[in-house]
């Protein structure tokens, strides 16, 4: 009931149910909630649980894909909104301020503080926004999404203002490389740390394996962060359902950096892309 205190409610549940041992997420509970539930549990055995909740949500039914994708299709055309937006002389805030108010006037809801990162601030592979200035040649990494009918969106392009020179495009095609590669890896019965490995590899042969620091990607449904990761520490066995990020980025101190992200489902043959937008490097 509307009002009620939550401890009300969980001890008349426990009672009606007759419950003595009860989980709770370790993760997520503060100190003093368990404290406040132990007390109005009085009897009642409380076990602390890891990622209980989270398993059951790791692969996805074929309705909260469909609702995935839809979000996606939004992010596709936020996206190509924001490219008439980009140019010499706009700030990064003002560019993740275009794409926030687009997203809301179609019905989203942001599910991050959007990465917007030109010229050398493109090296910081969590740069949201600032004031900088963009310029004529940088390189902008975006990274953004948003939240439809409850479920999120999550993709990355790196776009270059004006004509790219030839070590912007040497790195651009070597994180593309990695990205479908990675993509083509994500298989049901894969471990995620060798779809990570696979990316990995493609980067670090070309000199750049110190300058990829995160992981390949990691699962995302009703929030943006969520079971399983592409990480070289997962041992994970992807499977039917789940949808991940596949997201590998080189990142150059004082240069710049390229990261490109689609979200994909694993099915039971080639992953399903639910990303649209082109991954040509595009001229703005």
């Amino acid at each position: 009931m509307h009002g009620t205190p939550m401890t009300d409610t969980l001890g008349k549940v426990v009672s009606e149910m007759g419950i003595t041992k009860l989980g709770f997420e370790s993760e997520h509970m503060t100190y003093d909630h368990l404290h406040e539930i132990g007390a109005a549990l009085a009897g009642v055995e409380l076990v602390p649980t890891k990622r209980a909740v989270e398993s059951l949500r790791i692969a996805k039914s074929e309705d909260e894909v469909s609702l995935i994708a839809e979000a996606c299709k939004l992010t596709d055309e936020a996206f190509e909104h924001i490219l008439g937006f980009i140019k010499p002389g706009v700030t990064e805030n003002e560019v993740a301020n275009e794409l926030l108010t687009f997203m809301i006037k179609v019905g989203m809801r942001p599910s991050f503080d959007f990465i917007v990162a030109s010229g050398a601030r493109g090296a910081m592979p969590h740069g949201v926004a600032s004031d900088k200035v963009i310029a004529e040649g940088d390189l902008v990494t975006l990274d953004f999404g948003g939240f439809h009918r409850r479920y999120t969106s999550d993709m990355t392009r790196t776009v270059v203002v004006g004509k790219p020179s030839g070590e912007q495009r040497a790195v651009y095609d070597l994180v593309l490389e990695a990205q479908l590669a990675g993509v083509a890896a994500a298989r049901a019965g894969m471990k995620c740390s060798d779809v990570d490995q696979v990316s990995r590899a493609i980067i670090q042969r070309a000199g750049h394996g110190d300058r990829f620091g995160h992981g390949l990607g990691h699962g995302v449904g009703l929030e943006i962060h969520e079971a399983p990761r592409l990480a070289q520490s997962e041992s994970t066995v992807l499977e039917p359902g789940m949808v991940v990020s596949v997201e590998p980025g080189v990142y150059i101190p004082g240069w710049g950096g390229v990261r490109i992200e689609d979200l994909v489902v694993i099915t039971d043959g080639d992953a399903r892309v639910l990303t649209s937008t082109t991954k040509d490097l595009i001229q703005v």
